[in-house]
């Protein structure tokens, strides 16, 4: 279980402080993949760098199984971290390294032995339907591969937790189905709990068991994904809703004028 306990993040700017996050308080069940979304500058992406102290919070508390992460350092916090996968928007692969050496790259920093590094670089590029772009660079992967490969690396440490950062909004929509339906199928196999980072209701309504959305750096709703499509609470929420209409109805009337052509 993922639990977060009146978490607070401010950045300090030019112009003032700005809240990034307001006493966020939220509960992930184990095992269950969890969607938060919101607007561009809503705190969503700040969430969940906290949650692995890619960003240190300045109150608050994030219990991930059962460790209090805010409180670990050292050693502790390093070995914490190797149970929480992350995966970026932008991949973060490392250009001048093969597929193979970016997916073992966590675990050569972890101190794991050769042979088992690569016997979990196989395994985990099989399970990702990579197997044949191990000597492969990222220059010569297409969006999806790329990210792919970011997904391998994130379970390459065996993770309880997986964290994904707007994962496929860089990414055309028929890749994006592909990379959803690869992380319900780890979800599925593995038995992983993840977090997922959206600012797209389709993405959230084909994968996410619950959801939460947060405005302005506050959580103002949370729930079955379903709820949020039957009986939307926050302003946030019916405005996605309502774009998500429109945008459905739009494209129902294209189709049906390409028919009648």
């Amino acid at each position: 279980m993922i639990l977060v306990e009146q978490l607070s993040k401010t950045y300090l700017t030019k112009k003032g402080s700005v809240s990034a996050l307001d006493r966020i308080d939220l509960q992930i069940a184990t095992g269950e993949i969890f969607g938060v979304i919101g607007v561009s500058g809503a705190g969503k992406s700040t969430l969940i760098r906290c949650m692995n102290r890619l960003e240190e919070p300045d109150s608050g508390r994030i219990w991930i199984g059962g460790d209090d992460v805010t409180q670990l350092k050292g050693r502790k916090l390093r070995k914490a971290r190797q149970k929480i996968g992350m995966i970026f928007q932008h991949f973060n692969l490392l250009d001048g390294k093969t597929v193979y050496q970016n997916v073992a790259f966590p675990l050569v920093v972890a101190g794991h032995p050769r042979e088992r590094i690569r016997q979990r670089v196989r395994e985990i590029l099989d399970l990702v339907k990579l197997s044949d772009k191990e000597g492969t660079y990222p220059a010569q992967l297409s969006g999806g591969q790329k990210q792919r490969v970011g997904i391998a690396r994130a379970l390459a440490n065996d993770p309880d937790v997986l964290l994904s950062d707007e994962a496929t909004s860089a990414l055309d929509p028929e890749t994006t189905y592909s990379i959803l339906e690869l992380l319900k199928d780890i979800n599925r196999q593995l038995k992983l709990t993840i977090v997922l980072i959206t600012h797209e209701l389709e993405v959230l309504q084909h994968i996410c068991d619950s959801m939460a959305v947060i405005e302005n750096g506050r959580i103002v709703e949370t729930g079955p994904v379903a709820k949020l499509f039957l009986n939307p609470e926050s302003d946030t929420a019916r405005k996605f809703v309502g774009v998500l209409e429109q945008y459905r109805n739009r494209r129902g009337l294209i189709e049906g004028l390409g028919e009648g052509i």
